[in-house]
């Protein structure tokens, strides 16, 4: 990795590509650093590890942007585009205790161990299903074929969205993906129509309620949890969005990340084919940390005058933890910009830490095994079928993806298809 000399440039599309020499010059050079964002707002990045871990428990910091000491307050971007115009806003990532602890308390009885357990069989079908399509082919875009499909038809099994409604919102979500950072009038009216379909569901769930999160929400707020409307639907939306872009990045980061460590690649696959699976749990956490889908947690306001490592944060100033900087800190991970499957002592903060520690992370984590190992199994001879130069990453502050990633592999014959074919 070659660190510059001098102060990096930030956010062009070259530092997109690989941030990380860029990020280890700020960690040692200038660990709490202001700069200017695309979006014209200043704001201080935090790339130490353990300043990060400290600063994202730190209470002094708030997540509502009411906080911020500038009126145009980084036009409420949390990295889920268009959500202030849908009055979309009153999720677990914009608001504080005691707010955050009652939602978050509602939601997190969908993210149980065992009621995730419970969907390792749909995930498992829809990977399957969705490696049928294109297995015979001998070539693929794996995000737009397999890693942005399976979150989506996932989170909306979670959610109770039927079956036959789920290409919209695969539609809508497609459309926030492609151009959340770019026109805005397509995610304008994705975004609308994402908002009116989830009061109608709402609505139909409270007079048919079934087991699903959308009705486990309603049930609690009927047995006197108070949720209204607007913070059912902006829960929804938040963990649609959050939920399935996580998983597109887990999901390509990490096939990106094997395809270019043939060795550690090799490995995996060895250890998949005995049905050994403890490679691929540390594994998914070494993926995390290596090449993470979220580069920076969401926006922290100081309500407060505060030291973070050294620096004097003033009141109103926002913070942004760079979870991709912090996940390489050699004060904290022996050899960090080596992908080593078989770490163990991995602390990362790929989904955060603290209060705001990623709700969904269990049912994330399952979604990327069962992907990985589905792949690599299925697909054994998966190979990148373009040249790494020639792939681009998706611009924006908060996640870290691809947005293509081109794959050629010997296409399957019919004995090869999974349980879900129809070949």
């Amino acid at each position: 990795m070659n660190v510059p000399d001098t102060t990096p440039e930030l956010f062009t599309w070259e530092f997109a590509t690989d941030p990380y020499p860029a990020y280890a010059w700020l960690r040692e050079n200038s660990p709490v650093h202001r700069t200017k964002l695309p979006s014209g707002v200043e704001a201080w990045l935090v790339t130490r590890y353990a300043d990060a871990r400290q600063t994202l428990a730190d209470t002094r910091l708030s997540k509502n942007p009411v906080h911020h000491s500038e009126d145009a307050h980084a036009k409420g971007k949390t990295g889920i585009p268009g959500e202030r115009s849908a009055n979309l806003m009153t999720h677990l990532l914009n608001i504080d205790p005691p707010d955050h602890t009652r939602l978050r308390r509602l939601v997190s009885k969908a993210f149980t161990p065992r009621r995730v357990a419970e969907f390792e069989p749909r995930v498992q079908e829809l990977a399957d299903g969705l490696i049928d399509r294109f297995a015979g082919t001998g070539e693929a875009d794996l995000i737009h074929e397999f890693a942005f499909p399976l979150p989506i038809y996932a989170i909306c099994d979670l959610l109770g969205v039927p079956r036959e409604d789920q290409d919209d919102f695969r539609d809508w979500a497609g459309m926030m993906i492609r151009h959340g950072g770019g026109p805005r009038g397509g995610v304008a009216r994705s975004v609308k129509k994402m908002r009116g379909y989830l009061a109608e569901l709402i609505h139909r769930k409270r007079l048919a309620p079934g087991d699903d999160l959308i009705s486990g929400l309603i049930r609690a707020s009927d047995h006197g949890e108070h949720l209204t409307e607007n913070e059912a639907a902006a829960m929804c939306f938040v963990l649609l969005f959050a939920g399935f872009e996580t998983t597109i990045n887990l999901i390509g980061n990490g096939v990106y990340a094997l395809l270019r460590n043939p060795v550690q690649r090799f490995l995996l696959q060895e250890s998949i084919q005995r049905q050994d699976h403890r490679l691929l749990e540390t594994g998914i956490e070494e993926l995390l940390r290596f090449d993470g889908p979220v580069e920076m947690a969401t926006w922290r306001y100081a309500t407060q005058s505060l030291e973070i490592g050294g620096q004097r944060i003033a009141q109103g100033d926002p913070v942004l933890v760079v979870l991709a900087a912090a996940d390489r800190d050699p004060a904290r991970f022996d050899e960090p910009s080596t992908l080593d499957l078989s770490r163990t002592d991995n602390p990362h903060l790929g989904y955060g830490h603290g209060i705001h520690y990623c709700v969904g992370a269990p049912l994330a984590r399952l979604e990327g095994r069962i992907a990985l190992a589905t792949l690599l199994k299925r697909l054994p001879d998966i190979q990148l079928a373009v040249t790494p130069d020639e792939l681009r990453w998706r611009g924006g502050l908060i996640m870290r993806g691809l947005r293509t990633l081109p794959i050629a592999f010997t296409p399957a014959t019919s004995a090869g298809c999974g349980p879900a074919s129809r070949c």
